[in-house]
């Protein structure tokens, strides 16, 4: 659980630098590239191939692939069709998603993760929810393809390691992730990007540097790990947490506004959700013993 809120703190910053500095401004597709480059670069020396067997670091560089790859692609392409509101606001249903792709993937059905992920929407939807235009249905599903494989990414995560040792080194091996990440960046921008619109100032290239480096290359390691160590329930709200945290770091830093009591509803219904999937699993683990 550790690792995933202090990765929601690290990301909260993520959607407001990208929103003031990038967005309109830096070719999209050489943004994610530069992303997945320096988030490669920061594991590469760390990389011992003789710790996986092939199938295992084809798995991973298929994750990599998904997660960040074609989630990014879908992503930033969602900003040409949307409003930021709306692309914020269509993010909700990747708690869904996880919910039902875990179960899937581990062979069970577990109806409270899907009440739990209903529950950290309906939270989530109170905070971003600000109305939609009419033409808003072809962002809407980029947009689900973006939280599809985003969800996809986590789960599938969760499903390797349960295969794998658990002293496995994953710092040693991560590396895969972001190689695999590379395989659909770097063809999406030579065939799509705009050489024409490279960062220009200093500013630009920090802001870029900072998401790769960090937010991407130590956030996405942390991330995944966190998602290894807590139930799919918990995941799933968490996924929504971002919502919150990245409104308040907008609101305290770039004096954006921000409806507080909508915030505040908003993230009360989350944090019940939370309590209540701690409440079931708890209960589970007294029936069991």
């Amino acid at each position: 659980m550790g690792y995933l809120i202090g990765v929601t703190a690290l990301w909260a910053f993520s959607f407001s630098l990208i929103g003031v500095y990038l967005a309109g401004q830096v070719d999209s597709y050489f943004a994610v590239l530069l992303r997945v480059t320096l988030a490669t670069l920061v594991f590469l020396p760390f990389l011992r191939p003789s710790l996986l067997r092939g199938k295992h670091r084809l798995a991973l560089m298929g994750l990599g692939a998904i997660q960040l790859g074609v989630m990014y692609t879908f992503f930033y392409q969602s900003f040409l069709l949307l409003s930021v509101p709306e692309v914020l606001l269509f993010t909700i249903f990747t708690p869904i998603y996880i919910a039902l792709l875990d179960d899937l993937l581990f062979g069970r059905f577990t109806p409270i993760y899907i009440v739990t992920a209903l529950l950290a929407v309906v939270g989530a939807g109170v905070i971003r929810y600000d109305g939609v235009d009419s033409g808003f249905w072809a962002g809407f599903m980029v947009v689900q393809g973006a939280n599809l494989c985003f969800a996809l990414g986590q789960v599938g995560y969760r499903r390797l390691a349960a295969d794998l040792p658990p002293t496995l080194a994953w710092h040693n091996v991560f590396g895969w992730f972001f190689i695999g990440a590379m395989v659909v960046a770097l063809p999406a921008y030579l065939l799509f990007g705009n050489s024409a619109a490279l960062p220009t100032t200093s500013l630009q290239w920090g802001v870029l540097a900072w998401l790769g480096l960090v937010a991407s290359g130590v956030g996405y390691f942390a991330w995944n790990q966190g998602a290894t160590k807590v139930d799919a329930g918990t995941l799933a709200i968490m996924n929504n947490a971002l919502v919150p945290a990245g409104l308040i770091v907008n609101l305290v830093i770039w004096n954006r506004d921000a409806d507080i009591p909508r915030l505040l509803l908003g993230a009360l219904i989350m944090a019940a959700s939370l309590w209540l999937n701690h409440w079931w699993c708890q209960r589970r683990q007294v029936a069991v013993s």
